[in-house]
């Protein structure tokens, strides 16, 4: 059988939340869901989700366990990823934190934290191509301050909060957290049109 593996770094963060989402926009498609934790874990993974956390520990433990470079190359060389909140720091060129080297997967500027701390979370509408409105939660939320204009696909105001260039989405906001599938759903999009399937176990 024939079907998508798609990888969740699973170390910290909303893993879990990235696994029911996932499970259930890929429902009517062949998908395996495998956390990511070691380097043996991404042998025939079809994509990879980077999931929100916190930045500086999910890099220091994605370098302890030896995969940073490996998702990295991966990556550079075409496997689809996403890369949300925490994760799009990691996927970016310059994260904005000299504790955190970027990936330099998305071509973009970004800062960490940038709507304030734990408390000044809210829950905002975006306005995303090919997709229209949708509300969704911003937790600890980096912005983007400089990103190439033709990978901006999604704005919350004026602001940039969804990229999209080649096989990378990054996202500043959770979707995660809602029940609103069709981000997830786009990206199984994007894996299944780079043709990344993998041969079951």
């Amino acid at each position: 059988m024939i079907f998508m593996i798609v990888g969740i770094v699973g170390f910290q963060g909303d893993v879990q939340e990235h696994v029911k989402s996932l499970r259930r926009a890929g429902r009517s498609r062949k998908l395996q869901v495998r956390p990511i934790r070691r380097p043996e874990d991404i042998d025939g993974i079809s994509g990879i989700v980077i999931p929100g956390g916190e930045s500086t520990t999910i890099y220091k433990l994605l370098n302890t366990y030896g995969i940073y470079n490996l998702i990295k190359l991966e990556c550079k060389t075409g496997l689809p990823v996403m890369g949300t909140c925490a994760g799009l720091i990691l996927i970016s060129k310059e994260t904005g934190d000299p504790r955190v080297n970027g990936m330099g997967i998305l071509n973009a500027t970004v800062t960490r934290n940038a709507y304030g701390r734990q408390k000044e979370s809210f829950m905002g509408e975006i306005s995303v191509d090919s997709i229209g409105k949708m509300v969704v939660p911003f937790i600890r939320a980096p912005k983007i301050i400089n990103a190439d204009e033709d990978s901006i696909i999604g704005r919350y105001g004026n602001e940039p909060v969804i990229l999209r260039k080649g096989n990378a989405l990054g996202l500043t906001f959770h979707p995660e957290l809602t029940d609103d599938l069709r981000i997830h759903e786009m990206f199984l999009d994007m894996v299944e049109g780079e043709g990344y399937t993998s041969t079951g176990e």
